[in-house]
């Protein structure tokens, strides 16, 4: 059984919201989100074409081997490269821009994991569009959870079940001074919230 995330927030609107990192108001962000409409009007499918994307086509950094460092939703999209946080900040811009509620969750493994929560069918689905390479297993479902990495309790792991309607500011933070390279992400990256 999945576990069952909780909003932070009664009220939707928190989950629609724009900020500097979640920019979905940028007309890169909202261009794309037009594109992703598969035919039709179905907000699950639309989701889905959101999901995949940031998925596959942004490159996870670790997997990529590749030294920069973005943060910023627009910023993620035009250099198509991201730390799980990143692509995370892409994947609720793209969803947001659509009127999608979309927040964030957290998981506690080596170091603190990000991942999306979206709100369809009168539910909170947790998604992970990290990337399916080296071992990750993400996919799209809003009826059973398909994470891209199972949490090990026995090794201290946990998830944090919350959802928060804007990114951990100690993310944000760790993403805003870290400094491109080799590795970058090792220096640093917080292990919990």
């Amino acid at each position: 059984m999945s576990p069952v995330p909780s909003p932070a927030s009664d009220r939707l609107s928190d989950y629609l919201a724009a900020d500097a990192v979640v920019d979905h108001g940028h007309p890169a962000i909202r261009a794309l989100a037009g594109t992703l409409r598969p035919a039709g009007d179905d907000p699950a499918a639309r989701a889905e074409a959101a999901f995949l994307f940031v998925r596959d086509e942004v490159e996870h950094v670790i997997d990529a081997g590749d030294p920069r460092v973005t943060w910023r939703a627009s910023d993620v999209l035009r250099e198509r490269v991201g730390i799980c946080h990143a692509k995370a900040h892409l994947l609720a811009a793209l969803l947001r821009a659509q009127g999608i509620p979309a927040g964030f969750c957290y998981q506690e493994l080596s170091a603190l994991h990000g991942l999306n929560a979206v709100y369809l069918h009168g539910r909170w689905s947790r998604l992970d569009a990290r990337g399916n390479r080296t071992g990750a297993r993400g996919e799209f479902s809003l009826d059973r959870e398909k994470l891209a990495w199972p949490v090990d309790t026995a090794r201290g792991e946990r998830d944090l079940l919350e959802i928060h309607a804007a990114p951990a500011p100690v993310v944000v933070d760790f993403l805003m001074t870290a400094q491109p390279g080799p590795g970058w992400y090792e220096k640093g990256l917080p292990a919990t919230l």
